[in-house]
């Protein structure tokens, strides 16, 4: 693969699970309606592959930095984190990124005059980040990450809502829930459930009980 004279910048904003897309989820409790997931699918268009062609495209690598991502060759010692995932448009509005995905960077459309090379422009979209090295918030119990999956902790933030936090204890917040199964209605949940999480996906009801 080659690489590009300079490596192309785009503002970018990291979004974690608390932030942004499932982080904060509402309390449920059994007389409210059950959660249900989206059955009708967003069009919108993965990237090609290969540095340098398309800026932060699927197994493309990027830096971290303090305002924005660079995209960088995945042997760079700079190489910190790596695109599971990309789609077009608004990440509310198209494809989950994928369970385990550690965080989220929306880029921002750029016209062609102010794009990495100006042969093209960058549209908007939104790339599903993976940490090359450990840790991965977005894991089962992991605290962090843009979805809530089975195997992550919730505590109580308060307003009816609940926020992740690391299982094992070592978050700011200790756990008071865990999610042991993702079902597609309540109903279907075990009878030791003590709540009722919101999660993205075909199973869209959490069945979380005490910890």
């Amino acid at each position: 693969m080659r690489e590009r004279r300079s490596a192309g910048v785009v503002c970018a904003l990291l979004v974690l699970v608390a932030a942004l897309l499932s982080g904060c989820q509402m309390l449920k409790s059994g007389a409210d309606k059950d959660g249900r997931a989206d059955a009708t699918p967003k069009t919108t268009t993965t990237q090609p592959s290969g540095y340098g062609a398309v800026f932060l495209a699927v197994d493309e690598c990027s830096s971290f930095g303090s305002t924005s991502f660079t995209e960088v060759p995945c042997t760079s010692e700079r190489a910190a984190a790596r695109v599971v995932a990309r789609y077009d448009g608004k990440a509310g509005d198209g494809p989950l990124c994928p369970a385990t995905t550690d965080f989220v960077l929306h880029i921002s459309r750029q016209s062609p005059s102010s794009d990495e090379d100006g042969d093209g422009s960058i549209p908007q979209g939104y790339a599903c980040m993976r940490n090359l090295e450990p840790p991965h918030p977005g894991d089962p119990g992991g605290g962090g990450g843009p979805r809530t999956i089975v195997g992550d902790c919730v505590y109580g933030s308060g307003n009816g809502q609940v926020r992740e936090t690391a299982c094992d204890g070592s978050g700011s917040r200790k756990p008071q829930y865990k999610v042991v199964e993702a079902v597609a209605r309540r109903a279907q949940c075990p009878a030791a459930t003590a709540l009722y999480v919101h999660l993205e996906g075909a199973q869209p009801v959490g069945c979380a009980r005490r910890v």
